[in-house]
């Protein structure tokens, strides 16, 4: 072979050489394809004898760990000690004496190459010796331009720059630390590919332990928890949040509202139409005088603008207890509404700019467990929302219960949840000082509402939902009792049973009159001083049935169906009839017509469009129709808007609605209710009201 065959073999078998170099470079980034990894076990028993070519002993040695820990510190190009180091022209020499024994193999593919090669006598070992030789000088360059490179980068970077690394003078001392350290023996081990310096000269690592990830993040938490506590130059000290802030919401919301109320011709306004709940909060009527009881107008057009503010709060006490309190407006104490009608006169708040009050509309302690959609139990005490799934057929939108209630569901099948709630309340308790105006006291005739009811949520597919319940509200005392005889000279003598009367009431049931007064000379035989109170006919004992279907295959739009009826089941009509003052036929002047109320209510609606307004230009439209005879409900409690203002019982007829949210907090709405008199004299009203509202 000549001499220039020689040296192009040369120049091919380098090319072959640094392409093996490179390839396996990547191949031992990756533990698990590492030889390493593979056969490390077997490295460190091999007693076999050593590879043709061998290690350098003129190799670098690898970089100390505190130089290699130093960012200021020089890189130096490091060559491993083990078997995969660059042989030396004294191991090729000694390849050439045992060129006929099969060497051992090597874990560095390029000694066993090289090896390989002397053996076939395709190298001399002077060739081999040169290819080592300038392969090692290329790849110290190659190392050293690198990190050269990585260090500028570096020292130029906004986390070089940050107050977290140690200062100039810090590096400096770490450096000459690094260099005071002797440096370690080689080991004869491989280090793992995971900690090899990588061509940044820089170290992964691929685990780190749970105890330096702790120490890690309680350092970051000072050192943030330090920097919030700094002061700043323009604004002061910054203030931390307490605990309790992040545990409690605020909310509220504002309704306007402009509302018409009209009276069709016909209706009866010759006094057919009183009060009762105007006469039991005030001083008793004497129906022995001349003068007419409190009449309500239903005869003569009104126009009223009208607001409601909510605001309050709910706190998470944690361990599954809450609290919640809200305060809301109201011209009066009506438990079933909060609208304040502005510039109101006459005994309402208002009127000449005067200011208008809050009451406390909330106020509640809540125990929860479970929290699922399928899996809950909850317990709530005070004054709570309405725990019950109905309509305001008989409970009102805006009414609180007082007292307990205990709720709870579980689903039993996929899609199937029954549920079961349960409560007492108390309606009314006797005055500590009854009667205020006698020595003598009367006994306490408290008032309770115990309730339960159950019932089942099922999805019945993806498209259909029905929710239906049956419940039981028992009120206990809440009728009227006669009192024992007596006789009242002043209208501020009491009787017995005054603390029986309604202490709030609509329209529409049927009332007894609660004194039995006896005629003496002294109230000229039954001719004057009558002072009278009215209590409630009837008891009532209301069993309901409630059920919504929804049908959500339009989704986010939804066809909507909910119904209910109820019937009172302590209806007596004979024993009402003896009694009752009102709800009676019309009849020849001088005597009484024919009791005419009831005791059974239903009502049916129909709703299009999104359930809940959550975006702009989400709307939903409804119309539905309700029957509510005079005494299939207590009327105190249920629907404030429906036939005004004869708002309660005895009335039948449509409600029309609608809603457009024009934001996601604010939306418009609409509502017309058109009612008639189911039995009586006759009576119709039309309501329209226009709203506009808000909430946070």
């Amino acid at each position: 072979m000549t001499n220039r065959d020689r040296g192009f073999l040369r120049q091919v078998l380098l090319l072959v050489i640094m392409w093996c170099a490179c390839t396996l470079t990547g191949v031992a980034a990756d533990p698990a394809s590492s030889p390493n990894s593979q056969n490390s076990s077997a490295a460190e028993n091999n007693t076999g004898p050593a590879p043709v070519v061998s290690p350098s002993p003129k190799a670098t040695p690898a970089p100390s760990p505190v130089q290699a820990a130093s960012p200021g510190a020089a890189a130096t190009p490091a060559v491993s000690s083990n078997p995969g180091a660059s042989p030396t022209p004294v191991d090729v020499a000694s390849a050439s004496s045992t060129a006929q024994a099969s060497p051992t193999p090597s874990q560095n593919a390029v000694i066993n190459l090289i090896n390989r090669l002397v053996q076939r006598g395709v190298l001399t070992k002077e060739d081999a010796t040169d290819l080592i030789q300038q392969a090692e000088t290329d790849a110290a360059r190659a190392k050293e331009e690198a990190a050269k490179a990585n260090s500028a980068a570096a020292a130029n970077s906004e986390f070089a720059q940050s107050s977290l690394l140690p200062s100039q003078g810090e590096l400096k001392n770490a450096t000459a630390l690094s260099q005071a350290v002797p440096e370690p023996t080689p080991s004869q081990e491989e280090m793992p590919p995971a900690l090899q310096p990588g061509p940044d000269n820089t170290v992964r690592v691929t685990y780190i332990p749970e105890i330096v990830k702790n120490q890690l993040r309680d350092q970051i938490e000072q050192d943030v928890l330090r920097d919030t506590r700094r002061t700043d130059d323009k604004f002061g000290p910054q203030p931390l949040v307490p605990d309790w802030v992040n545990r409690v919401t605020l909310f509220g919301d504002i309704r306007l509202r402009y509302e018409l109320d009209n009276f069709p011709g016909g209706n009866d306004n010759t006094g057919a139409f009183p009060n009762f709940n105007a006469i039991n909060t005030g001083n008793p009527f004497d129906v022995a005088g001349n003068t007419f009881p409190p009449e309500y107008n239903v005869d003569k057009d009104r126009q009223r603008f009208r607001f409601r503010v909510r605001v309050g709060l709910n706190a998470d006490l944690g361990d599954g207890f809450s609290i919640g309190i809200r305060g809301a407006t109201g011209e009066n104490d009506s438990p079933v509404t909060e609208n304040q009608t502005l510039g109101n006169a006459n005994n309402a708040q208002g009127g000449n700019f005067q200011k208008y009050s809050i009451w406390l509309d909330r106020a509640f302690l809540k125990w929860e467990a479970g929290g699922l959609p399928e899996r809950d139990l909850t317990i709530t005490a005070g004054r709570i929302d309405n725990p019950f799934f109905s309509t305001t057929l008989i409970w009102a939108n805006d009414l609180g219960f007082d007292g307990v209630a205990i709720s709870g569901r579980y689903q039993i099948l996929r899609g199937l949840t029954p549920f079961l709630t349960a409560g007492a309340f108390p309606v009314y308790n006797t005055d500590f000082n009854f009667a205020n105006t006698n020595p003598g006291k009367y006994d306490s005739t408290d008032k309770y509402l115990y309730a339960v009811q159950g019932g089942t949520d099922w999805n019945i597919n993806r498209d259909f939902h029905l929710k239906i319940a049956g419940a039981l509200y028992d009120f206990n005392n809440i009728e009227g009792r006669l009192s024992n005889p007596f006789t009242p000279l002043t209208s501020s003598d009491q009787g017995n049973t005054d603390d029986t009367r309604p202490a709030f009431a609509q329209n529409g049931n049927t009332y007894m009159a609660l004194r039995n007064i006896v005629p003496t000379a002294a109230n000229n035989e039954g001719t004057a001083l009558q002072f009278q109170y009215y209590g409630l006919a009837t008891p009532f004992h209301e069993v309901a049935i409630t059920g919504r279907a929804d049908y959500n295959h339009f989704e986010p739009f939804q066809v909507s169906v909910t119904g209910e009826w109820v019937t009172n089941t302590a209806f007596d009509r004979s024993a009402i009839a003896a009694k009752a003052v009102n709800n009676r036929a019309s009849a020849p002047s001088g005597t009484i017509g024919r009791f005419v109320g009831g005791n059974s209510a239903w009502n049916v609606y129909l709703t299009l469009g999104s359930p809940v307004l959550l975006k702009r230009w989400d709307w939903n439209v409804g119309i539905g129709y309700r029957y509510v005879e005079s005494d299939s409900v207590v009327d105190g409690f249920n629907d404030s808007d429906f036939g005004a203002p004869l708002y309660g019982t005895n009335l039948k007829g449509y409600t029309v609605f609608g809603s457009l949210a024009l934001s996601p907090a604010v939306y418009l709405g609409f509502h017309y209710y058109s009612a008639n008199a189911i039995a009586g004299p006759p009576f119709k009203s039309d309501v329209f009201q226009f709203d506009i509202g808000g909430k946070f």
